[in-house]
């Protein structure tokens, strides 16, 4: 190919307008998505007693940078709001601080975990990350949206690393971890929720394991540790 036409392919082609049929993919159901109009949440503001965790925490940071209290307030809010955050309350806590509205909205779309639509009572994380996964996690996550379908008290989603690796499979729902998970014991976890129990949280409630210690039991350090190899100077 000559220079010349050489020169007039890539002229040529720079001028398409390339067009793409793929759809965009949303968030997991839709939770992180802002929307500029919230029905039936006009009105929001902090209880007397959030006010009072709001001042002392806003009181951390120094004068001028208040807003790097945006995401503990925030939680602060969904906590207050059934675990969800309504646009009224994103703008109230941008208001509180005195930053623009915009700095609040980019923080809670972005941060997973602050809710932009309602949830249920229990919130489900189960974590598919590749240690979890390859505990059987995807069989898990499978499992428990099939045992809390339907049911108005469990909100279900997928999400990455919940930081519990060496107790995997896991899942957090509302604050708590369960850990060293079969198929089994998930589904006593949500029956015990189902019926108002309060089931056993940490690896310890389901494998005995004691925080991260090996699956197999412990393989060194089993026994206390020797003194020093010297005697004191006051043994001499």
């Amino acid at each position: 190919m000559s220079l010349s036409r050489y020169s007039n392919f890539l002229r040529n082609y720079a001028s398409r307008r390339l067009l793409t049929t793929s759809s965009a993919r949303l968030s997991d159901d839709k939770l992180y998505v802002h929307r500029s109009k919230d029905p039936d949440v006009d009105k929001f503001t902090f209880t007397t007693e959030n006010i009072k965790k709001a001042e002392e925490i806003v009181s951390i940071y120094p004068k001028g940078h208040q807003a790097g209290a945006i995401m503990p307030l925030l939680d602060l809010a969904q906590r207050q709001h059934d675990n969800w955050l309504p646009l009224a309350a994103m703008n109230y806590v941008a208001d509180y601080l005195k930053v623009p509205r915009m700095r609040v909205y980019e923080v809670a779309t972005f941060y997973t975990m602050y809710n932009r639509q309602p949830v249920g009572k229990f919130f489900v994380q189960v974590c598919t990350t590749t240690p979890c996964m390859l505990r059987g996690a995807d069989d898990l996550y499978e499992h428990v949206k099939k045992i809390c379908k339907d049911d108005e008290l469990f909100t279900v989603i997928e999400v990455e690393c919940l930081g519990a690796c060496v107790n995997a499979p896991m899942m957090q729902i509302n604050d708590d971890y369960y850990e060293d998970l079969s198929l089994e014991d998930a589904t006593q976890v949500i029956n015990d929720l189902k019926a108002g129990k309060k089931p056993k949280i940490g690896p310890s409630a389901r494998s005995g394991r004691v925080n991260c210690e090996p699956k197999g039991g412990l393989t060194s350090l089993t026994s206390p540790p020797p003194g020093p190899g010297f005697k004191c100077r006051s043994d001499l």
